[in-house]
Parts: C-alpha cells; sequence; structure tokens
C-alpha cells in the first residue's frame, strides 16, 4: 500500500513494488518563469543579469552601464561606432582598478631566461621519474 507523509517542510512518499512496476504517472508543474536574461522582454537591459558578472555594479558601474546602454541602443552603422566617448570613460575609469579589473599593460611576458629556467626545471623532473 502506497502512502505519503509530511515531515516539516518534506513530504516522503512510500510505493509499492505494484507501483514502481509500470510507468510513472507523477507529473511536475512546468515553471511558468522564464530565466531572465540579458535584455528582457520589452527590450529593456536587465542589470542583474548574472551574465554581467557584477559590471554593471562595480566601481566602474555607473560607466559601464552608461556604455552599454548606448551601445544597446546605438543606431549607428556600424553599431556602436557613435559610442566612443561613453567607452573610453569606461576604460579610463577601469584603468584606475587594476586590482578589479586587471590590467594587461603589466602582464608578465616570459624572457628568454625564464623560459630557460622552466626548460631546466621539466628536464630534472623526468630525470628524476627515471
Amino acid at each position: 500500500m502506497s502512502y505519503c507523509k509530511q515531515e516539516g517542510k518534506d513530504r516522503v512518499i512510500f510505493v509499492t513494488e505494484e507501483d514502481q512496476d509500470g510507468p510513472s504517472k507523477v507529473s511536475l508543474p512546468e515553471d511558468e518563469e522564464q530565466p531572465a536574461g540579458l535584455i528582457q522582454p520589452d527590450g529593456e537591459i536587465n542589470w542583474a543579469c548574472p551574465c554581467l558578472g557584477g559590471m554593471a555594479t562595480g566601481p566602474c558601474g555607473v560607466e559601464f552601464r552608461e556604455a552599454f546602454t548606448c551601445f544597446h541602443y546605438s543606431s549607428a552603422d556600424p553599431k556602436g561606432s557613435d559610442c566612443l566617448e561613453p567607452f573610453k570613460e569606461m576604460t579610463n575609469c577601469m584603468s584606475n582598478y587594476p586590482n578589479v579589473y586587471g590590467n594587461k599593460d603589466k602582464e608578465e611576458m616570459p624572457t628568454e631566461e625564464t623560459e630557460k629556467s622552466s626548460d631546466t626545471q621539466q628536464s630534472k623532473e623526468v630525470e628524476a621519474k627515471a
């Protein structure tokens, strides 16, 4: 005999072997709410979209929102070519926060010396394993 009992917030369902033998008769309700995307159905920008990765709320959030809004609503050809100033302001702001946005100019490029030391280290590891 199958039965169901409530334990706090959970519902526990016990089924018999006969219930397990046939196909399931359980149907789950469909999600009515569609997942939120970057552009809402009304055409507005969804600033809370996780796809923005917090860019809209960071230290340069205002500049980012202005540049992105300009690009989104741009009717210029090519799209966004009329948004150079807001993007320049956003870039300038981001350069003031390299710990948040990174700084490509200061990335270390491998030199011949670091490559040689890496090769030597790898050779020592291979010899040690042999």
